[in-house]
């Protein structure tokens, strides 16, 4: 009877030991040559994405203690003179920021001609499916929702990165006859600090934060995020902009404005 006990115990023993100790981390964090790249890995951390945008402009660590979330990056474009958005931004459902409210885009003749392109700009989403299912997508901002889909949460930005750099089709870049740029928004063919976001599959959302240590253009990055294999990309607001929090552990901002980082408009929080 003895050996029968020991026997059992052993046995119980080896299957508890087959169990893994810990579940994966949702959110893993790497830094390289200056770029922290993290990845939100499978589908549980798809609920607990939400992008919001500020009545006023706050800096990402006001964001990201307001909104009691474990991980904040910055998100879509603004104007920094009126802090209106240039981005659409969808919260929960509903429209939270709309260009179309700024006075600033309207008024200003280049953005008038090009209001398509810059209106129909790349954005993230996240939206619920049939099954309570829920999905990313990278798409032009007017892309028909999928039937049967709702977007949940959304924040536009741009341009296109994977798998096509859309530069002159979103209007960061405007060329004359001859093929030469004539204007450029956003620093993209410059290198300056970006966030970056992209997705490898369907369960994998990628955030690359490309600092001050190792400022890229957008063809740099282009080369990057193929490099990771990343099936679609796309840009949010960069430069000074550029900022994360993850936890209490983490701060990153701009070296232009290193105490809390620049103002901002809206935001991407993960809990």
């Amino acid at each position: 009877m003895k050996i029968l006990k020991i026997l059992l115990c052993f046995i119980i023993l080896s299957i508890v030991s087959l169990k893994p100790a810990n579940a994966a981390n949702d959110i893993s964090i790497d830094k390289n040559n200056g770029i922290y790249h993290i990845v939100l890995k499978g589908e549980k951390i798809k609920k607990k994405i939400k992008f919001v945008a500020a009545e006023d402009l706050i800096t990402n660590r006001e964001a990201h203690v307001k909104g009691k979330a474990t991980l904040t990056v910055n998100a879509g474009f603004f104007d920094p003179k009126n802090g209106k958005t240039i981005s659409y931004v969808v919260t929960d459902r509903m429209t939270s920021a709309d260009p179309m409210f700024n006075p600033a885009l309207l008024a200003n003749p280049f953005f008038r001609r090009n209001m398509n392109k810059i209106l129909n700009r790349s954005e993230f989403r996240v939206m619920q499916c049939d099954n309570n299912k829920y999905e990313y997508s990278i798409v032009p901002h007017k892309a028909e929702i999928p039937f049967a889909c709702n977007v949940i949460t959304s924040a536009q930005g741009g341009p296109l990165i994977l798998p096509e750099l859309r530069l002159e089709e979103e209007g960061f870049i405007v060329k004359n006859k001859e093929g030469e740029v004539v204007r450029e928004s956003a620093m993209v063919l410059h290198k300056t600090p970006r966030t970056i976001i992209g997705l490898k599959g369907t369960d994998e959302c990628h955030i690359l934060i490309i600092t001050d240590e190792n400022p890229m253009d957008l063809y740099e990055v282009q080369k990057l995020c193929n490099d990771l294999k990343l099936d679609r990309a796309m840009a949010f607001d960069g430069g000074a902009s550029t900022s994360l929090n993850y936890k209490n552990k983490l701060e990153v901002v701009s070296t232009e404005d290193e105490t809390s980082g620049r103002m901002l408009k809206s935001f991407m929080l993960v809990y």
